[in-house]
């Protein structure tokens, strides 16, 4: 977390928005329990790191995980718990005056990770501005398309706008799985 602090100090005085990014990885058996207490100490030591190098909050941006059971865990929870779950984590541990938070999918499924985004948007998300900074899940449909075909080019681009649309619906609770279809 020194580490991080570091850059967003560096960052913050080179006139850039640092993105911190203290990510608890979903692999593994860990249950939802444990994922809650991993991501709540790594938050408090980050924003105790953060509060030590003068870093400005205001200025700054968290790319968190959500809260999950491990994804080798039979064991998953709901998307309302898993949203519930990430809020409280988030209302404990992060300041109010950040002013965003850009979810990480951490190899969530792409719907799955839409659908928590959406279900913490409509719960009311708290003080800051809650929306996606996915890879996997925002690729993985138009990724499967294509296939690295040509002639798959416009089907894939196609399933990534789609994507892309979700995720805005979803970062302002509008989202729905009827959508999908």
């Amino acid at each position: 977390m020194d580490a991080l602090a570091q850059y967003a100090k560096i960052a913050q005085e080179n006139n850039m928005v640092p993105i911190v990014e203290p990510e608890v990885l979903m692999d593994g058996e860990h249950s939802a329990e444990d994922c809650l207490n991993a991501t709540s100490r790594s938050l408090k030591s980050l924003f105790d790191f953060l509060d030590n190098y003068n870093v400005d909050i205001t200025g700054t941006l968290l790319k968190p995980n959500m809260i999950t059971a491990g994804s080798d865990n039979p064991d998953q929870i709901s998307e309302d718990e898993v949203a519930s779950l990430t809020l409280e984590c988030l209302k404990k541990h992060v300041p109010d005056d950040l002013p965003g938070i850009a979810f990480l999918s951490g190899g969530q499924s792409d719907i799955k990770a839409t659908h928590h985004l959406d279900a913490m948007n409509k719960m009311g998300g708290g003080p800051w501005k809650l929306t996606f900074s996915y890879g996997r899940a925002l690729q993985q449909s138009a990724l499967k398309t294509w296939l690295g075909k040509v002639e798959n080019e416009e089907a894939a681009q196609a399933a990534f706008s789609h994507r892309a649309l979700m995720n805005r619906l979803a970062a302002s609770g509008k989202w729905s799985p009827d959508l999908e279809k």
